[in-house]
């Protein structure tokens, strides 16, 4: 299977309080499925998002064809959308405008073990699964 990976960060407020509610409110049981259903809708196949302390990191695996830029203006336009962003904005170090597209910074990638090609973080690293 073909797919594309991105790889973002993301700022917490440095308040554990906050880092723990952050926490709370991205188990299973309070996600918010039309969120889901739309990062489903854009062409997001998996993520995941990890913590330390206050640092977010998520990895995005995405369709083949999965076209950054267009997908968060659209995925922004999704029903609830922009009061998920504004609900978690309280956790982060960003604004309650500002879209998941503008708060989660790309990263570039600077290893892999069985690196083929180096490709901009806009363009994701294409990758296969046997």
């Amino acid at each position: 299977m073909k797919f594309k990976r991105y790889c973002k960060t993301l700022l917490l407020e440095n308040d554990p309080s906050l880092i723990e509610a952050y926490r709370e409110v991205h188990k299973p049981e309070n996600t918010w499925s039309e969120i889901t259903q739309g990062m489903k809708e854009v062409g997001i196949l998996d993520m995941e998002i990890y913590i330390i302390q206050n640092r977010l990191f998520m990895i995005m695996d995405t369709v083949p064809d999965f076209d950054h830029e267009q997908a968060m203006q659209e995925l922004a336009q999704k029903p609830h959308q922009a009061e998920w962003e504004a609900y978690v904005s309280r956790f982060q170090l960003t604004t309650s405008e500002a879209t998941a597209g503008e708060k989660w910074v790309l990263m570039d990638r600077i290893y892999e073990l069985n690196q083929q090609q180096t490709c901009l973080p806009i363009d994701g690293q294409p990758k296969q699964i046997d």
